[in-house]
């Protein structure tokens, strides 16, 4: 399988933007099957959670936000939030970590947020939102993965990309030397500024070299985009790359 088609079979089509309304959830959704195969996930606003529901076949996921995007420290309205996205249908919880307590060192607060909505979530798929390019170091977000791992986290995601650096090599690299210290089954979702065929292909070779030459699948490893999308069919249809538009 060529990278583009694993991208694509690894995306979270995402629409988070601020003015963001249901008719462009339902041109979002309609994009989410394509000649080449179907998204791993649409990814949209709480709010948005049933109409995507309502759009989608079973086989694409519908994924929301939560403590988005600032990540506060309130435990009791994530819990109610991530209850009603579930009881409109969404299949994933994308958490924001509470990330400035976390850097402040009150990891009990970061802890007791994960404790909770994993709990709410139960056997639905949880990604804890490490917002990387706001804890800089790589220590500490070696000690903020590692937190979300032992939390219980399905996926650690690298950012919400509504803050200015979203994903990084070097973060994802941290995240995923954290899944492989674990030996638990956790997947790597990156996500904020990833736009280009070649910027997928950065992460598809850093998950590769650091979990296998298979890991990288939907159950495991995840793109958070809007418009990678347009690029990954440009090269499955042999079509020149688009130039790189804004986008999550």
């Amino acid at each position: 399988m060529s990278d583009a088609a694993t991208a694509l079979a690894c995306l979270d089509l995402t629409d988070l933007s601020d003015d963001c309304t249901a008719g462009d959830v339902a041109a979002l959704c309609a994009k989410a099957t394509t000649p080449h195969g179907a998204v791993a996930a649409v990814c949209v606003w709480p709010r948005f959670v049933k109409h995507a529901r309502a759009a989608l076949p079973r086989d694409v996921a519908v994924a929301t936000v939560v403590n988005f995007p600032y990540g506060a420290d309130r435990v009791a309205p994530v819990v109610a939030e991530t209850e009603q996205a579930l009881a409109d249908g969404a299949d994933e919880i994308d958490l924001v970590l509470p990330y400035r307590a976390f850097a402040e060192g009150r990891a009990d607060v970061a802890a007791k947020m994960l404790d909770a909505v994993r709990v709410a979530t139960g056997p639905k798929l949880m990604k804890v939102i490490l917002e990387t390019g706001m804890l800089h170091e790589p220590g500490v977000i070696r000690r903020a993965a590692d937190l979300a791992v032992a939390e219980g986290a399905d996926f650690l995601k690298t950012s919400t990309g509504k803050v200015a650096t979203g994903a990084t090599p070097e973060a994802a690299r941290v995240m995923l030397d954290a899944i492989a210290a674990s030996g638990a089954r956790v997947g790597l979702k990156v996500s904020g500024g990833v736009r280009t065929l070649e910027d997928a292909e950065t992460y598809l070779a850093l998950a590769r070299e650091a979990m296998g030459a298979d890991w990288p699948r939907p159950r495991t490893f995840r793109i958070g985009a809007s418009a990678l999308l347009t690029a990954l069919l440009a090269a499955l249809d042999g079509a020149a790359a688009p130039n790189p538009a804004e986008g999550y």
